[in-house]
C-alpha cells in the first residue's frame, strides 16, 4: 500500500528537472534524477515492479531539489550517489 504522505508530496511536486530522493528519516533510499519530476514521481505510484514497491512502502518522507536542466540534474544526482550510497 502506497503511504498517502508520499502520494500527496507527489502530487504537489513541479514538473520542472530535478532530483528527488526517497527517504526514511534522514536516511536517503534512492536518489534518482527526472526531466519532468511530477511525470517521473507519478511513474513510481503505478509500478508492478516489486523492488520499486519495496522502497516506496519503506520510504516516508520525499525531498525534491529542481535544477535548471536536465544535464545539471545528471550532475547533481551523479554526486549526491556517490555521496550516500543510498540503498536502492
Amino acid at each position: 500500500m502506497t503511504n498517502t504522505l508520499l502520494v500527496k508530496l507527489i502530487s504537489t511536486a513541479p514538473s520542472s528537472p530535478g532530483i528527488y530522493i526517497f527517504k526514511e528519516g534522514s536516511r536517503k533510499l534512492y536518489i534518482g534524477k527526472a526531466a519532468n519530476l511530477k511525470a517521473r514521481l507519478h511513474s513510481y505510484l503505478k509500478t508492478a515492479d516489486p523492488r520499486i514497491q519495496k522502497m516506496i512502502s519503506v520510504a516516508n518522507d520525499l525531498e525534491l531539489m529542481v535544477t535548471e536542466s536536465d544535464i545539471e540534474a545528471l550532475i547533481l544526482e551523479s554526486q549526491l550517489i556517490k555521496d550516500f550510497g543510498p540503498q536502492f
